[in-house]
């Protein structure tokens, strides 16, 4: 699906000719410059670390949508080297058989900073704090923003001012092409995904 209607392809300076495909593959690679499969509303699985001693985590895709929260899976496991806080809880929780083992929160007891796409989960039982979450959140637009149609848009421009479709270069003598060069995200295309993104991944 491209980001630009065909209503819109004058609108964002583009021709009336302007054909579909450009628009999709224009679409396509703002999507592999984000690192993401896609800028409308998608579900994530996303499986965070959490650092020792906090009980916060940020996802890597950003906007949430109104309540973001599928499902939220946490675990306490064995600490890493150094993280080690109350030995005696520890060996209590390794009794009972908790490490390891993931628990569903219940998505109301998570608090989420929209803005920030950050997540503060609650203290387990034992008041130890967990090391491992599996979230799965809903992120994209409904409606998808100006300046995703103007990276868009200039993408397209960009292909359609180079020759021989954005050839960067060539070799007769070893029958050697080079495509999409780096001219088709400029700067200017990318300050306008940058708040696009993913922060991380993994």
């Amino acid at each position: 699906m491209g980001y630009l209607l065909p209503t819109e392809y004058v609108q964002y300076g583009l021709s009336e000719e302007t054909t579909d495909d450009l628009v999709t593959t224009a679409s396509a690679l703002i999507d592999a410059h984000c690192r993401r499969p896609s800028l409308t509303v998608t579900q994530y699985v996303e499986r965070i670390r959490l650092t020792a001693g906090a009980q916060t985590a940020r996802l890597s895709y950003r906007p949430l949508t109104e309540n973001p929260l599928v499902e939220v899976k946490v675990r306490f496991g064995r600490p890493r080297r150094g993280e080690s806080s109350d030995l005696f809880r520890e060996e209590v929780a390794f009794a009972f058989g908790m490490p390891g083992s993931w628990s569903t929160l219940d998505v109301a007891s998570v608090d989420v900073n929209a803005t920030a796409a950050e997540l503060t989960f609650p203290q387990n039982f034992l008041g130890l704090n967990y090391n491992e979450a599996e979230v799965t959140y809903t992120s994209g637009f409904q409606t998808i923003p100006p300046a995703i149609k103007v990276a868009c848009a200039q993408i397209v421009k960009n292909a359609q001012a180079m020759p021989a479709l954005n050839v960067k270069s060539n070799r007769i003598d070893t029958m050697q092409m080079e495509y999409f060069s780096n001219s088709l995200i400029d700067d200017q295309v990318r300050s306008l995904l940058r708040p696009y993104v993913a922060e991380r991944l993994g």
